[in-house]
């Protein structure tokens, strides 16, 4: 829509500037006026109909109660009073200015001068006549007392009076004689007929011959008969141009008065074509303005409406990333700034879960450590007497029954004794639980901890893979402990691949998909080490409790592995989280374990 806009007020402005244009030709306005005043209202019209579309549809938004409708709205009014309110001041004074300089062209004192001059004109060629009548008349009466005209005596007459040209016609238009004055003897113009008459009748007529372009000739006619009797008649003609600054002067007045008469006769239409072309130039500026008001309204709202939008989404606790506004005023620099505020909201609220489950899993474990210790010495005492007591019942009745009841006995003792070395080694795993060491924390390459330990499984039915960022930092950690940790999560991962092809441990014959990946990385907050597996992954109803104590899939397991892994990496300042991975990433499960930097390593990577 802003676009047709655009296009049709390129368009508006041309044919704007072509009939103003016009306003300045007669002939063009006659031609072409009528065919540019209606393309220009038809265009007014096509511009008047895209903007009453673009307010409809605005005001359709504003009744739905579309958000952001309301801020576009003000902007767009408060735009479009900035155009339209210089835009009709100037149209007033434009047309004022425009009718008063029409009639000023009208002004009586014009007309009058210009009807003064061509009087003027009139009289000095009036005058020329007159004189040249006046000259006429008194050769004519000196060359009536002559019998025969001499062209002697015609050309000394002729000098006398000071005429450049005469010349003695017959009746019938015969020249007689003929002196002038830079003719070369050359015939001037003769008279006609009509002429020859009129002259003959009178005492003379004079009149004035040629145009303001070829120059302008006074002829006089005067008849010679009268003076002369019982002879032929004959009318003598006399030439006299007349001078070039008045033949100039008055084809300036003659042209002057023809086109203020033109004018004159088109004042009503001249006035109308002015209005139009007026009222055109104001309606394209005033559509312009509002087709430019709409687009500065939605482009000065937008990055406004992103931060309310997004202002509403933190409020309600979305703190993901919003779109920004690529660009590079205040604006977009004000919606990039807020997106990053929120990232850095989000990074502070995810570091502080973190923090809390840590602070609860730290909770726990020491819970469960004091579970474990009081468990353990409290199951521990009596076990060693149920043994002695079951191994020293054996010994005195070994030899005093039959070979069924004895056989029975040695089976039930047996049995005890497994029992209770079952038990102590459950005990043993809780006293490990409940007096595992504090970390002795240490700068240590995490790279060469990993290699290390992969040692131990490159024999094992399992292949394990190791991908180790070549530039990662130190870290501050117990190495034993971490050794600990790598092991339970490598063993664990083996004994759940296992389980998946070989149905609770049995080994298949063909175990070369099988496959444990151990990997290092740096990342935001720390160096990140991750071991993950293509097994069947977690069960639904252990991942969110995987790290309590006694929570376990295994037959013959405790539940306390993954528990201890979870104090060590408690205790280390990290963090641990357990996930399936997706299938297109090959399935299965990663444990995950973030942990701090060494505090020199975190010192060169803020240096750098």
């Amino acid at each position: 829509m802003i676009i047709a806009l655009a296009v049709v007020a390129g368009l508006s402005a041309m044919l704007v500037f072509m009939l103003a244009s016009a306003s300045a030709d007669t002939a063009l306005f006659s031609q072409h006026t009528p065919l540019l005043i209606g393309m220009n209202a038809l265009a007014a019209l096509v511009l008047l109909g895209l903007v009453g579309a673009q307010v409809r549809r605005l005001f359709r938004e504003y009744r739905a109660g579309v958000f952001g409708t309301r801020l576009k709205l003000r902007l767009l009014l408060m735009l479009a009073l900035m155009a339209v309110l210089p835009g009709a001041l100037v149209y007033a004074v434009s047309m004022q200015f425009a009718v008063k300089s029409i009639d000023s062209w009208f002004d009586v004192r014009v007309e009058s001068a210009l009807d003064g001059g061509l009087d003027l004109g009139r009289g000095v060629l009036d005058a020329m006549q007159d004189d040249l009548l006046t000259k006429g008349r008194s050769m004519a009466y000196d060359l009536a007392g002559t019998a025969t005209i001499d062209p002697v005596l015609l050309n000394r007459l002729r000098e006398q009076s000071s005429v450049p040209g005469v010349v003695v016609l017959k009746a019938n238009g015969e020249v007689v004689a003929n002196s002038s004055d830079g003719m070369q003897g050359l015939l001037p113009t003769l008279p006609t007929a009509a002429q020859m008459r009129q002259a003959r009748l009178g005492t003379g007529t004079a009149r004035v011959d040629g145009d303001t372009v070829s120059g302008l000739v006074v002829r006089a006619l005067v008849p010679v008969s009268g003076y002369r009797l019982a002879s032929e008649p004959l009318v003598l003609q006399l030439e006299q141009a007349v001078p070039l600054a008045i033949t100039q002067s008055a084809g300036l007045v003659e042209a002057a008065q023809r086109d203020y008469q033109e004018l004159q006769l088109g004042r009503a239409g001249l006035k109308r074509l002015y209005t139009l072309t007026l009222t055109f130039a104001l309606l394209l500026a005033l559509f312009a303005a509002v087709a430019l008001a709409f687009f500065l309204a939605a482009r000065l709202a937008k990055p406004l409406l992103m931060l309310v939008e997004g202002t509403r989404a933190v409020a309600a606790g979305d703190l993901t990333p919003r779109a920004t506004l690529e660009t590079d005023d205040e604006l977009g620099v004000l919606t990039r700034s807020f997106n990053d505020m929120t990232l850095q909201l989000d990074q502070a609220k995810q570091e502080r879960e973190a923090a809390q489950a840590s602070m609860i899993a730290a909770q726990r474990a020491a819970a469960w450590s004091e579970v474990a210790r009081r468990l353990a010495h409290e199951i521990k005492n009596p076990l060693t007497p149920i043994q002695l007591s079951a191994e020293r019942l054996q010994m005195k009745l070994a030899g005093k029954l039959d070979s069924a009841d004895s056989a029975m006995l040695e089976r039930a003792t047996r049995t005890i004794v497994d029992q209770v070395e079952a038990m102590k080694n459950m005990v043993n795993d809780f006293r490990d639980y409940a007096r595992l060491p504090p970390a002795v924390p240490a700068p240590l390459d995490l790279n060469s901890l990993v290699l290390e330990v992969l040692e131990l499984y490159q024999e094992g039915t399992v292949k394990v893979n190791a991908t180790l960022d070549p530039l990662l930092p130190q870290i501050q950690a117990d190495a034993n402990q971490l050794r600990q940790v790598l092991h339970n999560l490598i063993k664990n991962a083996a004994e759940a691949l296992m389980e998946k092809v070989g149905g609770g441990g049995t080994a298949p014959a063909d175990t070369s998909t099988l496959c444990i990946t151990v990997t290092t990385r740096l990342s935001r907050h720390g160096v990140q080490l991750a071991v993950s597996d293509n097994g069947p992954g977690f069960p639904a109803q252990i991942l969110t409790h995987a790290f309590e104590p006694y929570v376990t899939t295994k037959p013959k397991g405790t539940g306390l592995g993954l528990a201890i892994v979870q104090k060590i990496i408690v205790d280390h300042g990290g963090t641990i989280t357990l996930i399936n991975r997706p299938a297109e990433q090959g399935g299965g499960a990663e444990v995950s374990v973030q942990l701090p930097l060494h505090q020199n390593s975190r010192g060169n990577d803020t240096a750098a």
